[in-house]
């Protein structure tokens, strides 16, 4: 099997997407053959998928071996409703088999595969299944992207120790674009004192992929 990392985040709009590009382009820019999926997509409307026709575009710039893609192969299951899978698909129950062949596929052409999940960690798929069972099921390593507002102490120490519980090896890196001046302030101190690495989305993304390579 290729390596596989799954990209989450603390919550919705948090860069999951725009972390997604980097860790693309930065392996690729190491001779690795890169691919991409997003498993699930909420809020496609008119058949356009936001996030999957911006991975399409950026994955096929890095990999001639997958010219032929086209959204379907990026996106396998997606919902008109904007909201979690659970209620997007009326509790339609997780077609794993669909999502783990389109990844297999890909990883014909590629040795690693990024995979970006919807949402956070406890987002509801269906009855029996949270976004971070699909990490486990997909076999994957977990890159937390979270945010540099205040409140970023809680809700990543909460998703770091749901990674943890369930034995899911894992790296975190903040999205500072738009907060790093506030975060340095409210919420860095901690993060420091307490010697938790500190990881940031644009500064830092050779270094991310060198933790989740090893991983």
């Amino acid at each position: 099997m290729k390596k596989r990392i799954f990209v989450t985040a603390t919550n919705t709009n948090i860069g999951k997407t725009y972390t997604t590009k980097l860790l693309l382009k930065e392996f690729a820019s190491r001779g690795i053959l890169v691919g991409v999926i997003k498993p699930i997509e909420t809020g496609v409307t008119n058949d356009f998928a936001a996030d999957a026709e911006e991975l399409l575009e950026c994955v096929k710039g890095l990999n001639p071996k997958l010219w032929s893609l086209e959204v379907d192969d990026i996106v396998p299951i997606t919902y008109e409703l904007a909201a979690a899978p659970f209620v997007a698909s009326n509790n339609t129950p997780l077609d794993l088999k669909k999502i783990q062949t389109k990844i297999e596929e890909m990883e014909a052409s590629c040795d690693l595969v990024i995979i970006e999940g919807a949402g956070g960690l406890y987002v509801p798929i269906d009855e029996n299944t949270m976004m971070i069972d699909l990490i486990t099921q997909l076999n994957a390593v977990a890159l937390l992207v979270t945010h540099c507002s205040l409140g970023c102490i809680n809700d990543t120490l909460l998703s770091k120790k749901a990674l943890s519980d369930k034995n899911i090896p894992h790296a975190i890196a903040f999205n500072c674009r738009d907060n790093y001046e506030n975060f340095k302030v409210l919420s860095e101190p901690y993060f420091s004192n307490t010697n938790q690495t500190i990881l940031k989305v644009d500064e830092d993304i050779v270094k991310i992929c060198d933790v989740l390579y090893n991983l």
